[in-house]
C-alpha cells in the first residue's frame, strides 16, 4: 500500500505541473521581454534580433544581430547617428528605453533607428497572442508615425 501512496504523491504534482504549463506560457507571452526579429522596411525581409528586458518597470532594448544590409560588415556603425552614438557598433547598441506599462500599451519611452540616427517616441502593444510586437515610432503624434511589426524569435 504505501509503494501506491507514494505514486500517486508523485502523479499530483505532475498533473498540477502540466495543467498549469499553458497558463505559465501565456504569461510569459504577455509581456514584450524576450528576442524580436526586426523587418527591413524597403525588402521586409529580417533586418536584426533585438534583445527587450525590463528594469525598474520600464522597458530597454538592444540591438543583439543584424542581418542584410550588412552582411560584408562583421560589425556596421552607426554613422548616421549624433552625438555620443555616432560611430559607435549597431550590435549592442541601446535602441529602446524608458518604455512603461500603460493598460495594455508599453508607451513613455524612445526607440533610436540606426539606419536614419533620429530618435522617435515609441508605443509597443502585443499582437497575435504575443508572437507579434506592434512598434510604432512617432515624432509628436502617434497618428503621424510610423508601425513595424516584430515577431517573436
Amino acid at each position: 500500500m504505501q509503494k501506491e501512496d507514494a505514486m500517486q504523491a508523485t502523479r499530483i504534482p505532475i498533473l498540477g505541473t502540466m495543467i498549469l504549463m499553458p497558463a505559465m506560457f501565456a504569461y510569459g507571452q504577455s509581456s514584450p521581454v524576450g528576442r524580436w526579429r526586426t523587418p527591413d522596411d524597403k525588402s521586409g525581409q529580417p533586418a536584426s534580433i533585438v534583445t527587450i528586458w525590463e528594469e525598474d518597470g520600464q522597458l530597454t532594448g538592444k540591438i543583439e544581430r543584424v542581418f542584410d544590409p550588412y552582411p560584408k560588415e562583421s560589425n556596421p556603425k552607426c554613422t548616421a547617428c549624433k552625438d555620443v552614438l555616432k560611430d559607435k557598433p549597431i550590435v549592442g547598441m541601446k535602441i529602446l528605453w524608458g518604455l512603461t506599462l500603460h493598460d495594455a500599451e508599453w508607451s513613455g519611452g524612445r526607440i533610436l533607428d540606426p539606419d536614419s540616427g533620429q530618435t522617435y517616441n515609441c508605443t509597443l502593444t502585443l499582437d497575435s497572442g504575443g508572437g507579434r510586437l506592434k512598434v510604432r515610432g512617432f515624432v509628436r503624434f502617434a497618428v503621424l508615425g510610423r508601425t513595424q511589426y516584430w515577431q517573436r524569435e
